[in-house]
């Protein structure tokens, strides 16, 4: 700590991303990255780009992104005026939390979730609210119906009450759980909160959910955040997107634009276009890890596991006769690392990403001699 440390910096509790390591012949299975590399295409795309000398790195890239902003209307058939892109969707989450959230009523969001949310919170003064998971773990969807928005009287500030809030965000599927809130579900929260932004972060829904994009063009206060790092395999190239209603979407870049007009490079918005252009590779990559994972959990449960049902690209396990975080100590000896939180409610789970099959494999066996 620093004297000239800012009170908000004294104050902040910062996001811990998962680790890594440097490890020879690691087994990395605690940052839910894709097992396989992305679409052919996007390596073209990039050199392409480049070009022979990379004179066009001297250039600036597009501050609007407008190729990419097309290539994503035209994938989920929406507008470009419905999509914002921004430097992965932690960036586009941030500009969220100032631009729709930042209200003077709480928003809500689970309390088992993507430890992100709390952090947002605290860096730009944002209330909250959490709302406990089911004992199964799962989102009721009825913890977030009733809630309502007062306006005040003209000229006075907003009257708050215990259920007011300033709106709702979660993960679909959830994160860590991977438990997925089926699109009924989801209408039904946005209907019952027509005064409130809802926000559906979308990062795992390729691997077993359907999109709330198709929702938009009938709630004005929907909007779903998207990321290329998992299904599209490009952790690396930091890029994520929103689509909502235009009126969200200029209160997206009004942030932006205030904040850092030029969040993706050249060679992002050519491989991100590339990416979203290649639908076969992403089905291909989508089924191989959808199928690992089935045969992931089929192993866990026959070594004793509860695992609970995963619409993402990890799973969600523990052991009712193992320590959870001394099974990811063993992991780690054996150089498998796996994400563990010590944190209530979950402290006894190992959230393992779903890798190749030969990585699965390593890991089912190490287990199985770790349990003895």
């Amino acid at each position: 700590m620093s004297r000239f440390w800012s009170q908000v910096v004294r104050d902040l509790t910062p996001y811990v991303p998962g680790e890594q390591p440097k490890i020879a012949n690691l087994v990395k299975l605690n940052t839910n990255e894709n097992p396989y590399p992305p679409s052919p295409r996007v390596l073209a795309a990039i050199q392409e780009e480049l070009g022979e000398d990379a004179a066009r790195l001297r250039l600036y890239p597009d501050p609007n992104a407008d190729r990419l902003k097309a290539a994503v209307a035209a994938r989920y058939g929406v507008t470009a005026s419905q999509v914002f892109v921004g430097n992965g969707s932690d960036e586009v989450l941030a500009h969220v939390f100032m631009a729709l959230l930042k209200h003077e009523a709480p928003i809500l969001f689970p309390d088992i979730t993507y430890s992100f949310y709390p952090v947002y919170c605290g860096l730009y003064g944002v209330d909250y609210r959490t709302v406990p998971l089911a004992d199964d773990f799962t989102i009721d969807p009825a913890d977030y119906i009733g809630q309502r928005k007062h306006p005040g009287s003209r000229g006075q500030p907003e009257k708050m009450a215990k259920n007011e809030i300033g709106g709702i965000i979660f993960p679909n599927p959830n994160a860590p759980t991977g438990c997925l809130l089926a699109l009924d579900a989801i209408e039904r929260i946005v209907s019952a909160n027509p005064d409130a932004v809802v926000v559906v972060d979308e990062a795992y829904i390729d691997f077993g959910g359907e999109t709330a994009i198709g929702l938009v063009d009938r709630h004005d206060n929907l909007l779903v955040v998207h990321t290329l790092s998992k299904s599209r395999s490009l952790a690396g190239l930091r890029v994520g997107f929103a689509v909502g209603h235009p009126a969200l979407i200029e209160a997206l870049e009004r942030v932006k634009n205030s904040f850092n007009s030029y969040p993706l490079d050249r060679l992002a918005i050519a491989g991100a276009v590339a990416a979203l252009d290649d639908e076969p590779h992403f089905e291909r990559t989508c089924t191989a890890v959808i199928d690992s994972r089935r045969q992931l959990t089929s192993d866990l449960a026959g070594l004793g596991f509860e695992v609970l049902p995963s619409a993402a690209n990890f799973v969600f396990a523990r052991h009712p006769q193992h320590d959870g975080a001394a099974l990811a100590q063993a992991l780690r000896q054996r150089s498998i690392i796996v994400r563990h939180f010590r944190l209530p409610r979950i402290d006894q789970f190992l959230r393992i990403t779903v890798g190749t099959d030969a990585e699965c494999a390593a890991l089912t066996e190490a287990l199985r001699a770790i349990l003895g």
